[in-house]
Formats: structure tokens, sequence, C-alpha cells
């Protein structure tokens, strides 16, 4: 797998770029579930990785996730050849090392992609300290999908080595990873971050740092205007899932898709936009959704959202 990563990068950099000084080390910040899986996938490919979580027990449950899901991916790998999967897994989980220090698990790291919560105060504060523990070299990128990578980048010394690297949950499985540009961003930085991307096997897209980027962009009013929809009594949730996935093809209906990813967080992406461009009537909050959220029901994680749900 690393002579494979090796290929792929060395095609994609220019000749004063290597492949020791971009993808050796990455440092992932934030043990949730986007980071467990970028740093999953990282191991795959042949890097080591540091995953980074002031919460212990968080740190406990990502080492027991990444190994359930490495497990797994060996088995459907090498179905048919045991010594095969157990070789892939035992070098996949001893590229992996766990820690609650930020700054001292970047001082090594050629790139640092940070998955915590959407809070731009706690962005700033972390890439502030990061920006002093770093080396020169470091990349660093947000996997923020609704904060302008701009803003985040604002704080640190190195906007023409910054950019975003958002992924799609779950990591493992979702091919696409779009790479956002700032206007500071280099050349360079910008085809290290494709090339590692392509390396880590995800199909690349490039966006520039514009709310929600491609995918978010497109699909969170989407969303929006079926909820609307369904304010104005023009359908049901159900017939307008049921149409979006047998008249468009989609594999889940926009209120299904809404209560997958958490009505807290498509709320929060809204008022975010909404407060940034309150001309822009597409980013309007519809109320249904404040007051589900209100209620405490944020769908399949609570058990209730626009539908209900049973363990």
């Amino acid at each position: 797998m690393s002579v494979i990563v090796g290929n792929i990068l060395k095609r994609n950099f220019s000749s004063t770029t290597t492949l020791n000084n971009i993808v050796k080390n990455v440092t992932v910040i934030g043990g949730g579930l986007m980071g467990s899986g970028i740093a999953q996938v990282s191991a795959q490919a042949g890097q080591n990785v540091t995953v980074v979580d002031v919460n212990p027990d968080v740190l406990k449950k990502t080492e027991a996730s990444i190994q359930t899901s490495i497990t797994r991916v060996a088995k459907k790998l090498h179905k048919d050849d045991t010594a095969a999967a157990k070789k892939f897994i035992e070098e996949s989980l001893s590229r992996v090392k766990y820690s609650p220090d930020a700054q001292k698990a970047v001082e090594q790291a050629d790139l640092v992609v940070e998955a915590i919560v959407e809070n731009l105060d706690l962005k700033h504060d972390l890439f502030k300290r990061l920006d002093e523990a770093a080396p020169a070299k470091t990349l660093f990128a947000s996997n923020t999908s609704s904060l302008s990578i701009g803003e985040i980048a604002s704080v640190t010394k190195r906007k023409d080595r910054f950019g975003g690297l958002h992924f799609f949950n779950p990591v493992p499985v979702m091919r696409l990873l779009e790479v956002v540009r700032i206007p500071e961003t280099t050349d360079d930085t910008y085809e290290a971050m494709m090339a590692w991307g392509k390396a880590i096997g995800k199909t690349c897209i490039t966006c520039k740092d514009t709310p929600g980027f491609v995918v978010n962009r497109l699909l969170v009013p989407y969303m929006a205007e079926a909820m609307k929809m369904l304010e104005r009594g023009d359908a049901s949730a159900e017939d307008i899932d049921i149409a979006m996935k047998l008249g468009a093809g989609y594999p889940m209906g926009p209120f299904e898709l809404a209560d997958y990813t958490g009505l807290d967080t498509g709320l929060f992406i809204m008022d975010g936009w909404h407060k940034k461009f309150p001309d822009n009537e597409l980013f309007n909050p519809p109320e249904i959704q404040r007051k589900l959220v209100k209620e405490g029901k944020l769908g399949r994680k609570t058990g209730e959202g626009y539908y209900k749900y049973t363990k």
C-alpha cells in the first residue's frame, strides 16, 4: 500500500515536493466520527497518524472504533486470505497513536486536519496554538462543513499553507473529498492536498471558499425547501421522500437525510448562513426545523425527528 501511495504522490507533485515532507506524519485533531474516519483512511494508506482529543474517554472510543472499522475493511479486502487480513489490520493499527496534547502532537506533523466542533472561536483558539507549535513546513486544513476556511485561517501566519479538506460521513465509505482553496493558498499547498486526498483513496474536487462549498451549498437549501413544502401542506414528509428517491434516484429523501445528519446540525448551518447572508432567502431556516430542535427532536440520535425510530 505504501508503494502505491508513493507512486500516486510522485505523479501529482512538482519536483520540489517530496513524499516525506507532505504525508509522513498526519495529525488529526478531534476524535469524533469524522476524526476517527480520517485517521483510519490515512493509516490504511500507509501514513503515521496521531489522533488528538482532550477527552480520554473519547480517545478510548476512537481507538475501539478504528480497530472495528479496519477489521471490517480487512475482511472485505482479504476475505479469502486470513493471513493477509491479519497483516493489514496489524500494520494499519500500528500506524495510529493517540494523544490529549495537540501542541505536542503537531511538532512532527506534515499535515494537520482539524475535525472539532463547528465553533469559530474554538477553532481560532486551536489554530493559534498549533501555529506556534507546528514546523513551518506543516500544512493546515479544516474539515469544517459550514464555516469559512478564510476566517478559520485568519489567526495563523500560514494562510499560504492552509486549505479545507471536507470529508463526508462515514469517511471510510464515502468517496468524495472537497478540497477548498482560499486566495492565499499556494499552488504547492493545493497540489499537495489534492494528491494526499487521492492517495487515501478519495475522489477530489476543487471549490472556492464559498458557503457550504459544493455539496452542502446545494444540499442544505434543498432540504430546507422540502421542509417548507411540508409546512405549506403541499405533501407529507413520507411522500416527499418517496418522490425524491423514486423520481430523482436519491438514496435517501430530504427528511430521512435530515434525521440522519441531525436536525440541530442542519439548523446550525442554516442559522450561520442566514446571519451572514440575511438577504438570501435560500438560507432562511424553516420554522418546523426550529420547532423540532427546540423540542429536542434531533433525528435518529434522539429517536425522533421528522420520523420516529426504535432501537
